[in-house]
């Protein structure tokens, strides 16, 4: 009996194992190496440029600007994004710590505007896990499940953390915000 069971799972777990080496799961870009030139047509028509397109749209005078999130597997969320641009992946820390609150005040405004006073989250993912390279920050409903033990108490904007590695994921709580960092992926803690 455990002979014939065998013989019918063994087929089956060789044919997944080649079924999965012939279709690797898709992984994220590494943005870390981005080369959107503005000005340059050829480096800013790439798909990883299409955000840096969309900052050039925005009027000069912008600082930040809104869009929806074009996934359409993600209709309930939007983007926060600055206008200007900056050399390579467009890291969340290589920006001035006062125009690094300025953003986050701007994305929490959004976030609330969108989704209450208390429901919200806001996201940064990493540049390993990145598509696009212009800096964006992901606004929508902050899945309460994802809540865990190592999201650390943060009572002002100000002091919100820019790691040189990873992302950042905010959601409020009473009396200041829980913030999370470490991992590159953290969009994923919210509502689709």
């Amino acid at each position: 009996m455990a002979t014939r069971a065998l013989r019918l799972i063994f087929p089956t777990l060789s044919f997944l194992v080649f079924w999965t080496a012939l279709n690797p799961p898709r992984v994220a870009a590494d943005v870390r190496n981005c080369n959107c030139v503005v000005g340059d047509a050829e480096s800013m028509s790439k798909r990883e440029c299409s955000l840096c397109r969309e900052a050039e749209l925005q009027p000069a005078g912008a600082e930040f600007f809104v869009l929806r999130d074009a996934n359409p597997r993600k209709p309930n969320r939007w983007l926060v994004l600055p206008r200007a641009h900056t050399p390579g992946s467009h890291p969340l820390h290589a920006r001035p710590k006062e125009e690094r609150t300025r953003l986050w005040k701007f994305a929490i405004a959004v976030a609330k505007e969108h989704f209450g006073e208390n429901d919200w989250g806001v996201a940064y993912n990493g540049d390993r896990v990145r598509t696009q390279c212009h800096l964006h920050v992901h606004v929508g409903r902050f899945i309460p499940a994802a809540e865990n033990s190592k999201f650390k108490f943060v009572r002002r904007i100000e002091d919100f953390p820019a790691p040189a590695e990873g992302g950042v994921l905010i959601h409020p709580v009473k009396g200041g915000y829980h913030v999370l960092t470490g991992d590159q992926i953290m969009e994923t803690a919210l509502v689709r």
